[in-house]
């Protein structure tokens, strides 16, 4: 449904049901529920086909909201204050008297949790009582939804509402920082994390695919459009879709833009989307060309090493 405040208003409704609605952010769109209600979030488990050990990020309206759940330490407050709401998510102790669900957390003494940019999301949360148990809108390891249309195709009528935010502007999941003790990013994002050390004044740990998985983003397979994928590759095969970072000289009819102007954001943006259309165009097999390693493009790689475990 268009996002005007009687649909806004139409979206509260389902949530105080315990009913999941497909919600826009500015990374990619979300399967919300209410956090506190161990009903609702299994439904997000069920729909979504998801394991029980991997916790979801809860979204906060702000700070104050916030503090009902988790404690807050210095590390949160300076990149809060730089960074949110925005595409980061903070993992936090939580507090013994919280009454987030404990499916949610996998019954586990921390919490992800996230603020968001996307003005339609935040009117949402705004009006609740509540905070959003809110992972992406897809099917567990398959690719995630970064408009309407990809959640109605993950989902078809399994869930009742979905609240229209236009394309999300940003395209990939966000950057996930455990700040409880060292500062330890555990899934690269829609951050650079370079910013996030800048931020912060200290050397950040990197730890994005633990045995112990303590936030979302750290499957081995994940991101996946169902069929293999190479990576770094020069020339494709015969019937292979091929995915381009920079402008080819080739007049091939599998080519398929990231972007045309050497830019990562702009590539970050349309990953997702490019993945979801060369599976649907009915092609077997990716090939992507190398890229670059740096800012956003170690995000990008990352999601392509994971969707490349298929």
């Amino acid at each position: 449904m268009k996002s005007n405040q009687s649909n806004i208003k139409k979206a509260k409704n389902y949530l105080n049901k315990n009913y999941c609605i497909g919600v826009p952010t500015e990374t990619v769109y979300g399967l919300a529920a209410n956090a506190y209600i161990d009903s609702a979030v299994k439904k997000i488990f069920i729909l979504k086909k998801r394991p029980k050990n991997n916790p979801l990020i809860v979204h906060y309206h702000n700070i104050d909201s916030l503090k009902e759940d988790c404690l807050i330490n210095d590390n949160f407050i300076k990149l809060y204050k730089k960074f949110s709401p925005g595409p980061i998510t903070y993992v936090l102790k939580l507090k013994k008297n919280s009454k987030i669900s404990r499916y949610v957390t996998n019954n586990k003494k921390t919490l992800a949790v996230r603020f968001s940019k996307h003005t339609i999301f935040k009117n949402l949360l705004k009006q609740l009582n509540y905070p959003l148990a809110a992972p992406s809108a897809n099917i567990t390891t398959s690719v995630s939804a970064v408009k309407i249309k990809d959640v109605k195709e993950e989902f078809g009528n399994k869930i009742k509402y979905v609240l229209d935010g236009g394309v999300c502007t940003i395209g990939i999941e966000s950057t996930i920082i455990n700040l409880v003790g060292k500062p330890t990013i555990l899934r690269l994002g829609g951050l650079d994390i370079a910013k996030i050390q800048k931020a912060l004044r200290v050397k950040i740990n990197l730890n994005i695919n633990p045995k112990k998985k303590i936030s979302p983003g750290q499957s081995h397979l994940h991101y996946s459009p169902g069929i293999p994928l190479r990576m770094n590759i020069a020339k494709p095969k015969k019937d292979e879709a091929f995915i381009v970072f920079k402008k080819q000289k080739t007049k091939l009819r599998n080519c398929f833009y990231l972007t045309t102007k050497n830019n990562l954001n702009d590539a970050a943006k349309n990953l997702y989307s490019c993945l979801r259309i060369i599976k649907n165009k009915g092609y077997k097999s990716i090939a992507i060309e190398k890229i670059s390693n740096k800012g956003l493009g170690k995000t990008i790689n990352d999601r392509l090493k994971r969707a490349s475990e298929y």
